[in-house]
């Protein structure tokens, strides 16, 4: 067994994450765009962007039953909601269902148009719901946020390029006394997470013609266990078949997310669970991956449960 220097307990691991040259604040579309074009960043809205073509109110029901069971809650009436990082913007609607008044933000500026093109087709007339191109580590936008019954960041703050600023700059924004904040952050596989880190750089610094030779083997690696575990079962495809029912989202499109998502942290569950208990939150709910490839979720409470 290998020991290296103690972890100081303020800070998460960094031997997976990607420091990007970029700036972290939304300067420019032109920025954004130089980034993705060099590279150093996935364009999460173009795949949001195909995603829309999928979403329909089965998808949007199944996102709801995953909210609200990791939650715990059958309404959100009367209470205020944060989607940082709304990427299609399918969480933010699911809120605006359950009745919070809703401010959305993502870096990406297509995800944005994705946000307000959701909005559009499923909630023309809801006026409590914003949304807006910013950075969850841009901490002078964020204060002019105010704060929230419930701060949601699924899937988001380890692509930002510096998880650690990220999760410490989204913990002021939930209410005191009783506020949520509802994460999801990618695993830490130890050596698998560094190798699909350099899977991620190449498949990103690819030109599109050429990224199917990253993507193609990936989604094989990824998936040919279900598929043949179904072949088993006498059941082909129904993994693939049923992936919506989990979250309402698309088998296909996560992939490309995963396999393109830079910039890429990643964190083991004790550690993200110390370093909010640090700075005054209690673990209510925490759903992991067993070790695998994906996302642990968290739902914090800021203050102790009562």
């Amino acid at each position: 067994m290998e020991h290296g220097p103690p972890r100081s307990p303020n800070k998460l691991p960094q031997a997976c994450s990607l420091k990007s040259q970029a700036s972290p604040v939304p300067e420019s579309i032109e920025q954004f765009s130089e980034e993705v074009r060099r590279g150093e960043r996935f364009a999460f809205g173009e795949n949001w962007r195909g995603f829309l073509a999928t979403v329909d109110d089965a998808r949007i029901a199944a996102a709801k039953r995953a909210f609200c069971e990791m939650l715990e809650c059958s309404s959100l009436a009367g209470k205020s909601f944060l989607d940082a990082g709304s990427g299609s913007g399918l969480f933010s609607l699911v809120a605006r269902r359950l009745g919070a008044r809703v401010h959305s933000f993502d870096y990406d500026p297509t995800a944005v148009e994705c946000t307000m093109e959701l909005r559009r087709r499923f909630s023309p007339d809801e006026k409590p719901w914003t949304i807006e191109r910013g950075s969850v580590l841009d901490e002078l936008y964020l204060r002019t946020l105010g704060q929230f019954d419930v701060v949601h960041s699924w899937g988001v703050l380890h692509h930002t390029g510096d998880m650690h600023t990220a999760m410490n700059l989204i913990a002021p924004l939930v209410k005191p006394d009783g506020g949520k904040l509802f994460i999801a952050i990618y695993n830490d596989q130890g050596r698998r997470s560094r190798i699909w880190r350099a899977v991620k750089k190449a498949y990103c610094r690819l030109p599109r013609p050429l990224k199917p030779l990253v993507l193609l083997p990936a989604a094989a690696w990824l998936w040919t266990p279900s598929l043949i575990l179904d072949c088993v079962n006498l059941q082909p495809f129904h993994s693939w078949r049923n992936y919506s029912r989990e979250r309402g989202m698309s088998p296909w499109h996560d992939i490309i997310d995963w396999v393109g998502g830079l910039p890429f942290e990643v964190a083991k569950p004790e550690e993200i669970f110390e370093f909010y208990r640090q700075r005054g939150f209690t673990l209510c709910k925490l759903v992991t991956v067993g070790g695998r490839l994906g996302n642990n979720q968290f739902v914090f409470q800021r203050g102790p449960v009562t």
